[in-house]
């Protein structure tokens, strides 16, 4: 079974993001990037399965610059066996994204997608559904667990009032949540095996995929600054100052 992990660089999670002065966007400039966290987790997931004899070949797709290689050589030194990059210098919609990677998965024919639940820069949240309905194959978004079995996969995923199994036919698109695994540190020699594993670049014209933006971004905006808490000394005065101050009793 061959297994499809799509991989996005982002800003490092413990980075602070900054808006640009204009507004536009957020300000890459000079800022540490790496993997997104939860295709982190996507990945580990899909290293998970060929380690268990369930899954026989592991491939990392990325889409972005040139440095996005260095995101997939993560993603290898994890144990993925190839990667692909569709290079672009153009920041895609999730839309526009989801219509590579089905062009992609034309030429590659996985069993499996597993995807990263959402990107922590953009927080769409969309690109998983958005390519399972390109695809017209069975979607399980935000996956605490997967079992596959022959050609069938059982995903618990997790909703506002517990947990939900689902069991879908492969081939078929999965969405990875916080809590399906916990990420292995790529150790020194795995990353210096990733050096020598195959990494092909594509560059995005070549896939004759239509990719115009159709979202405009009025204005990005920092939320705003929260005001510090404060200490009480007894019960009675928490219960008259959220009477009072907060207006909440």
């Amino acid at each position: 079974m061959k297994v499809l992990v799509t991989v996005k660089r982002a800003i490092d999670s413990n980075v602070k993001a900054r808006v640009r002065p204009d507004q536009t966007g957020v300000d890459l400039a000079n800022v540490k990037m790496a993997i997104n966290p939860f295709d982190e987790i996507a990945v580990e997931e899909a290293v998970r399965m060929r380690e268990k004899g369930v899954a026989t070949e592991v491939v990392a797709v990325s889409i972005g610059p040139q440095q996005a290689q260095e995101t997939l050589r993560t993603a290898l030194a994890m144990g993925a066996d190839r990667a692909i990059l569709v290079q672009t210098t153009e920041d895609l919609e999730p839309l526009a994204v989801a219509k590579v990677l089905k062009a992609i998965i034309g030429e590659e024919s996985p069993d499996l997608v597993i995807m990263g639940k959402q990107a922590i820069d953009g927080d769409n949240n969309a690109t998983g559904q958005m390519l399972a309905t390109l695809l017209d194959w069975p979607q399980a978004t935000f996956a605490s667990a997967i079992e596959v079995a022959g050609s069938k996969a059982k995903v618990t995923r997790e909703v506002d009032g517990g947990l939900q199994t689902l069991e879908v036919d492969l081939p078929a698109v999965v969405t990875a949540d916080l809590r399906l695994n916990e990420p292995r540190y790529a150790s020194l020699p795995n990353i210096m095996k990733a050096k020598k594993k195959d990494l092909a670049v594509r560059e995005l014209a070549s896939l004759g995929v239509d990719t115009a933006p159709r979202l405009k971004v009025l204005k990005v905006t920092e939320p705003p600054k929260r005001a510090g808490g404060i200490k009480v000394e007894t019960a009675a005065d928490l219960v008259s100052k959220l009477k009072t101050e907060a207006g909440v009793l």
